[in-house]
């Protein structure tokens, strides 16, 4: 099968497309057909060195993956044909740019049906990212005030719709440009961080769900009894420390693969209540230009390569 591979730290220059032997099946597992393969701002970094949670090279990076069972090892939960979507083995290697990969099946979900490969290999990463820190840490529901950072980045614009869908008031943080399209998506009130310091406009917050280690100044906005819900500071406990000591709440999420979830998931896109952004889609062989668009930050969603 052909499978994009690095085997050094690097630019994206690094990425190589080459041909290796297909993944052999465990108990449990299953063989996905990969449709498509969605880039994320980790995969950047893990690719660069920035962030070594791989080890050294060779690997093969990616993670969120849509497409179609092959094969099946003993006591697979899926059958041949069906449609799945997931992001296998996440903080471990996937290879998940490839035309096959082998993974449990409870770490992988049925496709939505709404959606295409494509759009479906868009939710994943981003989308658990969301439920896992809205839902299950913070338990948003109606009437909660939830200030979410980078709202139409990757993980912000599904974040934005999850908490609309489950009744939540959602105030945004997102470049001028950017303003219609998260309005789009249901956002109550949307800020220009730029032009805007939040801490100055916002208010009495239940929820923050904080993307860009912003967490010591979200403190400001949140009300006793809030929760900072942070991404890229899970790990700080100088700054959990200051929550807890300033009578609010404090979960530092790390994503992680969840089936359940997945399936949630789906039924709020098959409801037309959640629908991934796709900003560009590229062929496998383009896996650098990818990381290219990702690096760059001015995205709107999530790019996408198709596998086949």
């Amino acid at each position: 099968m052909h499978a994009v591979i690095q085997k050094t730290f690097g630019g994206p220059e690094v990425l190589e497309l080459v041909e290796i032997d297909r993944p052999a099946l465990l108990s449990g597992e299953v063989l996905v057909r990969v449709r498509a393969s969605a880039i994320n701002p980790v995969d950047v970094a893990v690719r660069s060195g920035a962030f070594p949670m791989l080890g050294e090279p060779p690997f093969g990076l990616g993670w969120d993956i849509s497409g179609v069972v092959e094969a099946t090892g003993p006591g697979a939960r899926y059958e041949v044909g069906e449609e799945v979507y997931g992001m296998p083995f996440f903080p471990r290697a996937a290879t998940g740019y490839a035309e096959y990969v082998a993974a449990p099946s409870r770490q992988l979900a049925r496709k939505p049906k709404s959606l295409s490969h494509i759009e479906a290999a868009a939710l994943p990463l981003a989308g658990l990212t969301a439920w896992q820190g809205l839902v299950d840490k913070a338990h948003v529901g109606p009437g909660d005030r939830v200030l979410i950072h980078r709202a139409a980045g990757g993980v912000g614009h599904l974040a934005v719709q999850i908490a609309k869908a489950r009744g939540a008031y959602v105030i945004a943080l997102a470049s001028a440009g950017k303003h219609d399209f998260v309005r789009g998506l249901g956002a109550d009130e949307v800020i220009d961080y730029r032009s805007t310091d939040f801490t100055e406009v916002v208010r009495d917050v239940d929820i923050v769900l904080d993307s860009v280690a912003a967490g010591a100044r979200s403190l400001r906005v949140l009300k006793p009894g809030g929760i900072l819900v942070t991404i890229l500071e899970h790990t700080n406990p100088q700054l959990e420390a200051e929550v807890r000591a300033a009578g609010r709440r404090f979960a530092g999420i790390s994503v992680e693969p969840d089936y359940a979830a997945l399936e949630s998931i789906a039924e709020l896109v098959d409801a037309g209540a959640l629908r991934p952004a796709v900003a560009a889609t590229l062929p496998l062989a383009q896996a650098g230009k990818a990381h290219e668009l990702v690096a760059a930050g001015d995205i709107v969603g999530k790019v996408v390569l198709e596998v086949g």
